[in-house]
């Protein structure tokens, strides 16, 4: 048996969920986990269905079936194969404890992608990429080169067929056209003292000023820098005894874990687009263990 994952959004209506749990139960598929959210404020619906086909129904009669429904709620629709793992890309600069520990849940299979390769504006990370039999892409970034360095980027993706590009503590801002073209398909992390600690040393700044809370932000990236729509956040506790150093170690603590989650909930269609915020479906208790293994 195979699963699958549909996604469905619209504007709220009677109906919609019984229409969906008809037509899956007439192609002979068994619903396995089930979430919807109603937005009262903008009047849309967000579900998110994963089942199982026990009839060997395949994913492209099931999408070219459900086409009447959709238009019938005018949908929003995508079913996805649940077992086929994305394709996903990696981009780092000198920090490198995101993408290490995205290295290690995927390499351990907590992580279930396909990492297609890892770009960087630096040779600080080749070593440990190459050591894991992932194509390096070395992409200087200057002032005078930019638009060259983003078009050769795009040219990795297209190449690798990129379905979601990481942004591990890569340490460029990309153009609108890259954001716009890359829409709810681009993922960063930072921490979450903006606005009030910018530039350098955020976490030095933090500990100058006291600060007993350290937190990170996941979100999609948009041409507006750092405030695109949230997809998972987290904080730490600080004491006055701990240092700068300790400051900045529970931070990248922090990032790395509220990253890794971000990407678990995208690469399991759990994530919804809903203007400037994000609609996150929780995995389930009994879908966790099945989702971790990809």
């Amino acid at each position: 048996m195979t699963s699958y994952v549909l996604m469905v959004s619209c504007q709220s209506t009677r109906g919609i969920v019984a229409a969906i749990a008809n037509y899956l139960a007439d192609q002979g598929c068994n619903i396995v986990d089930s979430s919807q959210f109603d937005d009262l404020d903008t009047g849309k619906f967000f579900m998110r269905v994963s089942f199982i086909s026990e009839q060997g129904v395949g994913l492209e009669a099931l999408v070219e079936g459900f086409k009447p429904v959709a238009a019938k709620f005018e949908m929003e629709a995508e079913i996805h194969d649940g077992k086929k793992r994305m394709k996903v890309l990696l981009m780092v600069s000198r920090f490198g404890h995101c993408l290490n520990d995205l290295l290690y849940r995927w390499k351990i299979g907590a992580l279930p992608i396909d990492i297609v390769g890892v770009v960087s504006n630096h040779f600080d990370y080749q070593k440990v990429v190459v050591n894991h039999d992932i194509p390096f892409h070395h992409i200087p970034v200057t002032k005078a080169n930019k638009p060259q360095a983003e078009a050769r980027i795009m040219e990795v993706v297209e190449q690798t067929g990129t379905e979601l590009i990481v942004l591990a503590r890569y340490m460029q801002i990309l153009s609108d056209s890259m954001c716009q073209k890359m829409s709810g398909r681009i993922i960063n992390i930072h921490h979450s003292f903006l606005p009030s600690f910018k530039g350098a040393n955020p976490y030095k700044q933090a500990y100058e000023r006291g600060v007993k809370l350290i937190g990170a932000t996941a979100h999609y990236v948009t041409a507006d820098l750092d405030e695109g729509p949230i997809i998972e956040q987290d904080t730490a506790r600080i004491t006055h005894a701990q240092s700068a150093d300790d400051y900045v170690s529970i931070g990248r603590d922090v990032e790395s874990q509220v990253l890794a989650r971000a990407i678990h909930a995208h690469i399991h269609y759990r994530t919804f687009l809903n203007g400037n915020r994000t609609i996150v479906f929780p995995a389930s208790p009994g879908s966790y263990a099945s989702e971790r293994m990809g």
